[in-house]
């Protein structure tokens, strides 16, 4: 996906799509599943891939393949969004960025293949070319090692204890290489984004009728107050209104790509001013790249009221030079306005 021009979005959807589609060698944009790691190396420490709020293993919520045309150093770039979805929590989150030169040690200079591999299949690959090992649970960074057997690699204490009662307890002593690596239950359901340009010929929002006359007929509360209860409530539904017709005609997106442009807002709660979002270490502002979408929730099987993941939108703002700092995965900043805010 390209860094868009500022009056340009474009649109993802869900769909299926076959798993060597999905692999890092394809610089894939997806959801669910196990991370398609884009440098195989200096990945996140378990440390930063915790709930900030609870403490446990954040599960992997998607990643945006977004290259930058005309930098050298970010010709493949792409954003990894994580999110806890543990009960009663399912409020942390947490976003990096990764980016590389088309040279480098891990990829082909050519583009991929359309074509399946001959190898092509429904493994996991739990070992990356540099050697770094993934977690069996979550396909993230796994310094633990079962003690028994020294083969199976986990990125924590809970995803060990998970494995050990589902299938490990069973398997530990025979060779891994026997054992397809089970679904713990754990990752959310896997597609591909694809990507689609906006239709720039959006129709306008209606605005609402002046409410002077409801304010009149309403009696005994002082008009001040009367007022300005109407004008937040018109506020309010002028932005959902505007939010709804926008997505209007493309019902399904789950994701707004637009780096620089402006996110489009489903409350006029919880909207951050500039101070909200922090500068990058680097001493760079953040701009808006992404939003993740409301829709995306009917594919993520997860709605439990009240007991899973759930947002109005997710707001994704990252370093305006896109600074290199270092050669591993910089976290970046990610804003959640909850549905819960709308009118």
């Amino acid at each position: 996906m390209a860094a868009a021009v500022p009056a340009s979005v474009e649109l993802g959807f869900a769909e299926e799509a076959p798993a060597w589609r999905l692999r890092s060698e394809q610089f894939p944009s997806k959801v669910g599943g196990r991370p398609a790691w884009l440098s195989a190396t200096a990945l996140p420490e378990p440390g930063a891939l915790t709930c900030p709020r609870c403490g446990r293993p954040l599960a992997f919520l998607l990643q945006v393949y977004a290259p930058l045309p005309g930098r050298a150093d970010a010709f493949h770039r792409s954003l990894f969004l994580f999110c806890c979805r543990e009960p009663p929590c399912c409020a942390g989150l947490r976003v990096f960025r990764n980016q590389l030169p088309r040279k480098n040690e891990f990829y082909s200079f050519e583009p991929p293949s359309e074509h399946p591999p001959p190898e092509a299949g429904e493994s996991v690959c739990l070992q990356l070319q540099s050697g770094t090992h993934l977690c069996r649970v979550c396909g993230c960074l796994a310094p633990k090692t079962c003690s028994r057997c020294h083969q199976a690699h986990y990125c924590s204490k809970e995803h060990q204890t998970l494995d050990w009662r589902l299938v490990h307890k069973q398997t530990c002593t025979q060779a891994q290489l026997n054992h397809p690596v089970p679904d713990h239950n754990f990752l959310f359901p896997e597609f591909e984004i694809v990507i689609e340009t906006e239709d720039e010929t959006v129709p306008e929002v209606v605005e609402k009728e002046d409410d002077t006359e409801i304010i009149e007929s309403m009696g005994e509360a002082p008009e001040e107050e009367l007022d300005s209860m109407a004008k937040h409530e018109s506020r309010e539904d002028s932005i959902f209104q505007k939010f709804k017709t926008q997505i209007a005609h493309e019902s399904e997106q789950i994701l707004r790509y637009g780096r620089g442009i402006e996110p489009i807002w489903i409350s006029g709660e919880n909207i951050p001013q500039e101070n909200d979002i922090p500068v990058c270490p680097c001493g760079a502002k953040r701009i808006f790249e992404f939003q993740v979408m409301p829709q995306l929730l009917n594919h993520l099987k997860a709605d439990r009221l009240g007991k899973s993941v759930d947002w109005g939108i997710l707001a994704v703002f990252t370093c305006a030079e896109s600074c290199s700092l270092g050669s591993g995965y910089t976290e970046e900043f990610v804003w959640k306005q909850d549905v819960t805010d709308t009118p």
